[in-house]
């Protein structure tokens, strides 16, 4: 388990912040993991051209400050004092800044963007494939970090001339609180090729031809005290001088924490902008389209995929259909039934992760008549998220992954159609814990030491189990074998317009 802050569990309230893709989120914890107030920041991250995916580290601190105040004035509203402080970010990411900590361009972003892909081709003919995955749990993809620091280093020499140090958005944040350098061993499993899964340290001779001039940070598990809330970073935060802060993760682990899904056999389904799973395994697993990494907990262990977007498709036909909010579309896909009426969707909007490891992927909706709605089309997003886990659970099982528990978690998990579709094509359960805002809860928990203090039910129960309806998954069956045809029958022309995009 992990290490308790330097104060030891937290007597007072906690807050947690997350640095997500379209928003930041910060919760205010209580005592046996109360949720007393929530907070939201939204943003969007940049897109300077094709594939690319960046956002700058003023956002970061900005939304945490936001947040912080606004939790910490919570605080003080209900006589309660804030006594530690978790973080956790989307990741992995490359922020590079020079040796007096400023940051030197936009942080590239983790797999959505994709302009690595001819350094990714360098690193695995110099290293060789297997070797990668041998030493690093995972093969080389536009989700590492390795490869985004090479592009960085061939494509903008002057910049990277003046690098000197790494961050992601929870250790930058930890920087700006506390001062320290630090990385949790989780994000640095995904700096692959940096990182051997191994020897749980930096492998020297690969980081010094990939990053060179890099100080890479020194490495600690996310639930160790990372340092303490300065004076200055107090006076602009609100946070009170002197209160710990944990080192933290990545979201999508932080999330999976949140729910307790870090027992051997479970798996996470995170429902975001992206969609995540991470899978407990008792030793380490590897697969050539999947992520083998250090788990957030010391002495475990991963098998995690990710969809490259999720919530991104239903918020971009939110936006495309003019509609105020998605309950109204939620409602009308509800009422088109299994099948959307005939239609059937990819989801790769922005390339896809894994388990296809594409960057060029690209959206594809098939079957569409005149007489189809918004409904039917939102119908089908959903459904296709849902083809997405299914085909990475079948890639997990492959790899030896042996699931026993589903936990579902995140934004996507409120109102009872998606999950209940994702059970339906999966033929799996699902639970739902009472609290499921992800991963500021998770970085929050983590903060107060309650991970190693009490299990998940005391503090986060099961609200309720979705299960599958077997006549629905009857039908999603032939749909799903449709659904892996199309990625075939349609991957050269899409590849053709993905160049063409590119141009």
């Amino acid at each position: 388990m992990p290490r308790k802050p330097a104060a030891g569990p937290a007597s007072g309230a906690v807050i947690g912040v997350d640095i997500g893709t379209s928003s930041s989120k910060g919760v205010l914890v209580g005592a046996e993991g109360a949720l007393l107030r929530s907070a939201v920041r939204e943003h969007a991250p940049d897109r300077p051209g094709p594939g690319r995916f960046e956002m700058s580290a003023d956002v970061w601190w900005r939304d945490f400050t936001e947040l912080a105040r606004e939790l910490t004035a919570a605080a003080a509203e209900r006589g309660v004092s804030v006594a530690a402080v978790g973080v956790s970010g989307m990741g992995p990411c490359v922020l590079l800044t020079d040796e007096h900590d400023t940051p030197l361009r936009p942080a590239i972003l983790y797999g959505v963007d994709t302009r690595s892909v001819s350094q990714i081709e360098r690193l695995d003919e110099r290293f060789g494939t297997a070797e990668i995955i041998d030493r690093c749990g995972s093969a080389l993809s536009t989700q590492a970090a390795g490869p985004k620091i090479a592009w960085l280093a061939e494509r903008e020499p002057a910049t990277y001339a003046r690098a000197r140090r790494l961050y992601m958005p929870s250790s930058w944040l930890v920087r700006r609180l506390t001062g320290a350098y630090v990385l949790d061993h989780h994000s640095a499993s995904q700096c692959t090729p940096l990182y051997d899964t191994t020897a749980l340290d930096w492998y020297a001779p690969w980081a010094a031809e990939v990053a060179p001039g890099i100080d890479l940070p020194p490495l600690r598990w996310s639930g160790e005290a990372a340092g303490e809330v300065t004076a200055q970073a107090a006076a602009q935060t609100g946070l009170p001088a002197g209160i710990p802060v944990i080192t933290g993760t990545v979201d999508a682990w932080a999330e999976a924490l949140s729910v307790g899904a870090q027992g051997t056999g479970d798996l996470m389904l995170m429902y975001g902008t992206t969609m995540f799973l991470i899978h407990t395994v008792p030793r380490p697993l590897t697969s050539p389209s999947l992520w083998g990494t250090v788990g957030a907990l010391p002495g475990t262990r991963n098998l995690a995929g990710g969809m490259a977007t999720s919530g991104a498709v239903t918020t971009w036909l939110r936006d495309l259909f003019a509609a105020g909010d998605h309950a109204e579309l939620v409602r009308l896909a509800g009422e088109s039934g299994v099948g959307a009426n005939g239609l059937l969707m990819l989801p790769y909007f922005a390339g896809e992760r894994t388990p296809l490891m594409d960057p060029d992927a690209r959206g594809v909706v098939a079957g569409l008549t005149l007489s189809h709605t918004r409904g039917d089309l939102y119908r089908a997003a959903l459904e296709a998220t849902a083809f997405g886990v299914r085909h990475n659970i079948g890639v997990i099982d492959g790899a030896g992954g042996d699931i026993r528990r589903v936990v579902a978690v995140g934004g996507g998990t409120r109102g009872a159609l998606w999950t209940q579709i994702v059970s339906d094509v999966t033929g799996l359960e699902q639970e739902v814990r009472t609290v499921s805002v992800g991963a500021a809860y998770g970085g929050a928990l983590l903060a107060a030491g309650l991970l190693g203090e009490a299990p998940v039910d005391a503090w986060n129960p099961v609200r309720e189990v979705v299960a599958p309806r077997p006549e629905h998954t009857r039908r999603y069956d032939e749909l799903y074998r449709l659904y892996r045809a199309l990625y075939a029958d349609t991957s050269a022309t899409v590849h053709a317009l993905a160049a063409m995009q590119s141009r």
